[in-house]
């Protein structure tokens, strides 16, 4: 191929992953991530594919923005047995996914691309794809087409490394994750990944309409507001955020905590510790037929310390969620990215992330970064918020000016460069390769809020910052009510 870089008109992408768009196939990130990645590739031109396991109701191949993405939604002859979603019946869905996949995209997508003359990207996600991606480097050798195949496989977590066989994988493919924690990790197991972050949608950076987030805020009523959104799950350190409340409740705070788990087993016991601390816990729910009445649910939950959302929320209406929050809790203990952390950023929310995959989490600059798992840490940066307003303001504005530096536009020229590094490396691209890739620089060199500034910012917070021993606040005072100046506007 006698060209220098990839285009819209010389490439054609493949996406392999287990998780996808539909509301059947949506589990967690994964689902989000490649949902937003085909859609934003397709939108910037490039030809599409999707492979995942689909709704079985749905069309099996269905085409959308404009003919640029196509959908495969695959092995629904099994999920018609197994209607509770993607992870139902995994176990006989990957032993056909391994077995049809392959050659279905050598010979159905790969070749025909191949023959116009175009570079073919083949995108894996996660471990279910893995013995997928080996087989289809071995089906292509075979056919003597695999110099002229980019293969990347991506690591989105450390779920199940002990089923991949790595000694193939790397050989087969080129190694991707989605931050430099992720990258740590698998450092330590012999690998060196390529980092290429996660984004969100650009249409997230639009303004959020105060006129709601007043509304949801008047609904549930109270002095503070706390969110999280998470799977139930250990490493999402709910106890903390339960104990948290308990704590700023006996403070003589009147605190709700939305909480929006999944399907695991650990929401249980994370809501009956939440009532052995004396808090309330109700159920917020949906009128059947409704395909909305979000606001109305929560508002009929209250008075409550703490609210189970037990439905579906879309993330136009999470957005006022977390803007009306004092505070998102994304306080994960493992975090290979926190997308959720990121999406309360581009609404204006204060969030509080973990200290692992969050590199967009800059700590007083634009979120609070916790180093521990002590509730008190939480509480002693809320009891100092409550005091500086004028903190609340500069830490909202900061976080939406961060947020737009990690848009998916921006995550796929991350991925075009290194796409075609690889692609000069193998000879499949004109022009010399540069070695190492480069590391990932945010697309707008205008970076206002870098380092300069955050620099300075940190210096300054720091000293503000250091004063505040979270563990030894004393919270036995019933603090004085928040600001207007500290509300969202």
């Amino acid at each position: 191929m006698s060209q220098r870089n990839i285009t819209a008109e010389n490439i054609e992408f493949v996406l392999l992953s287990f998780e996808g768009p539909d509301r059947y196939s949506l589990a967690g990130g994964l689902g989000v991530r490649v949902d937003n990645l085909s859609v934003t590739l397709a939108e910037m031109g490039f030809p599409t594919h999707l492979f995942f396991i689909g709704d079985p109701e749905l069309k099996g191949e269905e085409v959308r923005q404009k003919g640029k993405l196509i959908l495969h939604r695959w092995c629904q002859w099994i999920s018609r047995y197994y209607p509770n979603g993607v992870y139902e019946g995994e176990n006989e869905k990957l032993y056909d996914f391994n077995e049809s996949i392959p050659w279905f995209v050598k010979d159905k997508v790969i070749k025909p691309a191949l023959a116009q003359g175009k570079l073919v990207v083949i995108l894996g996600e996660e471990w279910q794809t893995s013995e997928a991606m080996c087989r289809l480097s071995d089906v292509l050798h075979k056919d003597g087409l695999g110099d002229r195949v980019v293969m990347f496989w991506n690591a989105n977590n450390i779920f199940s490394f002990n089923r991949i066989d790595w000694g193939r994988l790397s050989y087969t493919t080129t190694i991707t994750t989605v931050s430099r924690y992720m990258k740590h990790i698998m450092w330590k197991m012999g690998l060196n990944p390529l980092v290429i972050p996660n984004g969100i949608p650009k249409r997230l950076l639009r303004k959020v309409d105060d006129r709601i987030t007043d509304r949801v805020r008047q609904a549930i009523g109270s002095d503070l507001i706390l969110c999280k959104v998470a799977r139930w799950d250990p490493d999402k350190r709910w106890n903390t955020a339960v104990e948290a409340v308990a704590r700023l409740k006996d403070s003589g705070l009147k605190t709700i905590l939305l909480a929006r788990g999944g399907m695991e087993s650990h929401g249980k016991e994370v809501l009956y510790n939440a009532r052995s601390l004396g808090l309330t816990v109700k159920e917020a729910k949906t009128k059947p037929g409704l395909s909305n009445g979000y606001l109305a649910a929560l508002q009929e939950a209250t008075p409550a310390d703490v609210i189970d959302i037990r439905f579906h929320v879309p993330l136009d209406f999470l957005r006022f969620l977390y803007r009306a929050a004092d505070g998102v809790l994304a306080n994960s203990g493992h975090e290979p990215f926190g997308i959720v952390g990121l999406e309360a950023m581009a609404a204006g929310g204060i969030t509080f992330t973990g200290c692992t995959g969050e590199d967009y989490a800059v700590p007083f600059v634009n979120s609070f970064v916790l180093e521990t798992a002590d509730p008190m840490e939480i509480v002693g940066y809320m009891t100092y918020l409550r005091h500086h307003p004028e903190e609340c303001m500069r830490i909202r504005k900061a976080a939406r000016r961060t947020a737009r530096y990690f848009t998916w536009e921006a995550a796929v020229q991350n991925l075009i460069g290194r796409l075609e590094n690889q692609a000069r490396i193998r000879g499949i691209l004109d022009g010399n390769p540069l070695l190492p890739s480069p590391q990932f620089t945010p697309p707008d060199s205008r970076l206002r809020f870098h380092r300069d500034s955050a620099n300075s910012d940190i210096e300054q917070n720091a000293t503000r910052f250091d004063a505040l021993s979270c563990c030894e606040q004393d919270t036995t005072k019933v603090l004085p009510k928040i600001s207007s100046s500290c509300q969202p506007g």
